[in-house]
């Protein structure tokens, strides 16, 4: 099997490259520098530039299905021109790989792209399934729709479409989980707001083994990844510092002081999303870590 991989040189995407390697996966991948091109047997670098609608055609050549990881990093301050780069490189990238299926011959027959939790309306009561109709007037909200919608015409071309609905990503290589160790290294640790916000994570390697799973089983459809097992963010920030040995006494920070810092960005911390796991289970997803603590000690480690 051969697969096409964006944003493989990501925090996710370099996981999974790993993973789909050790499982016998020939990789191509595209990548908007030159100095990330590799061109080994089995991983093999092309480039494009989805701004300027650039694509090489042969990183087709031969591939079975898709994934599409890339995207503009979400963490980084939402200027209104941000904002626009946000929405644009999900868009706009999905978009020239559709030209690229519709107007190429290829073989591809699967097409696995990422999506985000950030799609459900926060609440502190209500668990989200994929079958959820809800949605609110986020940015957040308004990223993941226009993404999901452009990842929509790929299926126009009879090809399988899954979207892979992310939540909190633990890694101790970056994301989340590393901002939130550094100060309760230091004996600073805490959660933000009311602390009851919940927290739908899930373990990196769960997540890459639920898109090899999705890859190998040929499934489609929208699918949550985020462990069974969500938790508040109060029960996070004191796991975390659990883990580490660290002291945790140190007051939430208030939600009014994280809206005057972040503005529009403070959602990131702020929403809740309690977000059900039933579907993959259901299609046969076994689960490596679900324990919050078990989880954060291996993200930890690595």
């Amino acid at each position: 099997m051969k697969v096409l991989i964006t944003g493989a040189t990501g925090l996710v995407g370099n996981e999974l490259v790993s993973l789909l390697l050790k499982n016998g996966i020939h990789i191509n991948y595209l990548t908007t520098s030159n100095d990330k091109l590799q061109k080994e047997e089995n991983y093999h670098g092309f480039l494009w530039n989805p701004k300027l609608g650039e694509i090489d055609e042969n990183c087709i050549d031969g591939v079975d299905a898709v994934i599409h990881l890339a995207g503009a990093n979400i963490s980084k301050r939402w200027t209104p021109s941000y904002k626009e780069e946000i929405i644009e490189s999900r868009v706009l990238s999905t978009n020239l790989l559709y030209k690229l299926l519709k107007n190429t011959p290829n073989s591809v027959h699967q097409f696995i792209g990422a999506s985000a939790t950030g799609i459900y309306p926060d609440s502190l009561t209500k668990v989200y399934s994929e079958e959820s109709k809800e949605t609110d007037n986020s940015f957040l909200s308004n990223v993941v729709q226009k993404w999901e919608a452009s990842e929509d015409l790929i299926a126009k071309l009879g090809i399988k479409v899954a979207k892979i609905r992310t939540g909190l990503v633990l890694s101790g290589k970056g994301g989340v989980l590393k901002e939130m160790a550094a100060p309760t290294k230091l004996g600073f640790g805490t959660a933000f707001g009311s602390g009851r916000q919940m927290q739908a994570w899930i373990h990196i390697s769960d997540l890459v083994g639920i898109y090899t799973y999705v890859l190998k089983n040929e499934l489609e459809g929208v699918f949550n990844a985020v462990a069974p097992h969500p938790v508040n963010q109060n029960e996070l920030a004191k796991t975390i510092a659990k883990v580490l040995d660290k002291p945790y006494f140190m007051p939430n920070v208030p939600a009014f002081a994280i809206d005057f810092a972040l503005g529009e960005m403070s959602t990131l911390v702020l929403s809740s999303q309690n977000v059900s796991a039933k579907k993959i289970i259901g299609e046969g997803y076994q689960f490596k870590y679900l324990s919050l603590e078990k989880a954060i000690i291996n993200a930890l480690k690595n």
